[in-house]
């Protein structure tokens, strides 16, 4: 089931956890008003703090990184006011980009 925003994620698995923002903070290294700024949508947490929260909410770091990076980019396509089909060139560019790494990395192996 879909997150609202990923501080709406980060909130819940907390609090699932029976921990406070300060117990949490704690745990990744963020002091307990950075994470309500999180859990609010006025703070973005730093990306290098990922694996961390996916080993302590005991997930796989691909599903936080999804969560994470889709909110992002959702709300810098809010922000920009883009039309609903960048999302659609977003992920045909992924493809290119996964294909272009990886015709890259044949290369230099031969």
């Amino acid at each position: 089931m879909p997150m609202a925003s990923f501080g709406d994620f980060i909130k819940q698995e907390r609090e699932n956890h029976s921990w406070t923002q300060t117990d949490f903070g704690a745990k990744i290294g963020i002091n307990s008003s950075a994470i309500s700024r999180i859990e609010h949508g006025t703070k973005q947490l730093s990306a290098n703090k990922l694996p961390r929260i996916a080993e302590l909410f005991g997930l796989d770091i691909s599903k936080v990184k999804e969560l994470y990076y889709s909110d992002k980019f959702a709300r810098e396509v809010y922000k920009n006011d883009c039309p609903e089909t960048v999302f659609s060139v977003a992920e045909e560019t992924v493809k290119y980009l996964k294909t272009k790494r990886s015709s890259t990395k044949q290369v230099a192996v031969v």
